[in-house]
């Protein structure tokens, strides 16, 4: 129930979408109050408080309380490292800490394998959007200027990031092997099992609450090659127009999942499930059809949208969006409505 709501916490950075949001939901004359916490303001719906903050870390934790979270298309925001095995000739292996050879006793007569990173560097001389693989669409812009390309050596990131799961290691026996890798998604998404099961630096008596996560990304593969620009609906290089283009990639869920389960003994995830299939288990069809009812002048325009979410044709966004749930650990006893759940189970 509403009044059961203490506050609804904004995680935003940018300082334009904060007054936007604050417009929105509370009014352009409201004030908004700064605190050490964020920015405050008043729903104009319901008077509850609202506070934005530029990081999930300002949001108050406590053991007593319990959070409700909601993170739609935030993952893909949040930057990504992009890794591809390599094999290196004996000639380029490195020598030993000291900086002497090798001995004689160890194989340098066969490559070995190891992750280099891809890394931003100025485009050359007389590169064409052909070169870029640019999409057709955005030919008419100007060729970046910068463009992915391997690191020659391995990088800091390129030394523990693909070492980090069981998931990455396995690809490191197949030279050209590429993935992507978000730390900061780990970051987060650990927070959230935090706030949700407790973990050892934030104990929880009981777990309570629960996290949705929706955003696009493969179901159980790493994503590769995904980072995009977007601008004015169109498929840009994201290395265009910078400061104007919005970035994003594909989420890697089952890493997510991975990070949460690790991050705290006291929850379990459920998905992800396709976001056709999410909200056709919510009840979109029959919320849409009394919308309708109620507004039979957009009856169309309501049509045409719920089913644009539901779509799993290329350009809807059914199949490639999914929903992934967090929710404190219950052994499986219970699955949640919308991921295999029943409303009377």
């Amino acid at each position: 129930m509403a009044s059961s709501i203490d506050a609804v916490y904004m995680v935003e950075a940018s300082n334009e979408l904060r007054v936007a949001q604050k417009n929105l939901l509370c009014g352009k004359d409201a004030a908004m109050r700064e605190s050490k916490e964020g920015w405050h303001s008043t729903c104009k719906y319901s008077d509850i408080p609202i506070v934005w903050s530029d990081s999930i870390k300002a949001v108050p934790q406590s053991p007593s309380k319990t959070p409700f979270i909601v993170a739609h298309e935030f993952f893909d925001a949040l930057p990504i490292h992009a890794f591809e095995v390599v094999e290196v000739p004996p000639t380029q292996q490195p020598t030993t800490p000291g900086g002497s050879p090798r001995s004689p006793s160890s194989n340098t007569t066969s490559p070995t394998r190891e992750w280099r990173e891809m890394v931003v560097s100025p485009t050359p001389e007389g590169t064409t959007h052909a070169d870029l693989g640019t999409p057709k669409s955005a030919q008419h812009e100007p060729v970046p200027e910068f463009q992915l390309t391997l690191s020659p050596s391995p990088t800091r990131h390129a030394m523990y990031l693909p070492e980090s799961s069981a998931r990455y290691r396995v690809l490191k026996s197949t030279p050209g092997s590429l993935i992507e890798v978000c730390s900061d998604a780990s970051l987060y998404v650990s927070d959230f099992a935090s706030r949700i099961g407790g973990s050892q630096a934030n104990p929880k008596p009981r777990p309570s609450g629960a996290a949705l996560i929706l955003d696009y990304g493969p179901s159980d593969t790493i994503p590769v090659n995904s980072l995009r620009g977007i601008r004015h609906h169109q498929r840009v290089s994201p290395f265009s127009a910078p400061g104007l283009v919005d970035l994003s990639a594909d989420v890697d869920f089952m890493a997510l999942v991975e990070a949460t389960t690790r991050a705290s003994e006291g929850v379990e995830c459920h998905g992800p499930v396709d976001q056709a299939h999410f909200l056709e288990s919510m009840g979109i069809t029959q919320r849409a059809k009394m919308l309708a009812d109620k507004v039979p002048a957009k009856k169309d325009e309501i049509e045409k949208a719920w089913k644009r979410l539901v779509a799993r044709s290329p350009n809807g966004m059914g199949k490639v969006y999914k929903a992934l749930a967090i929710l404190p650990e219950n052994d499986g006893k219970r699955r949640p409505v919308g991921f295999g759940g029943d409303v009377n189970a």
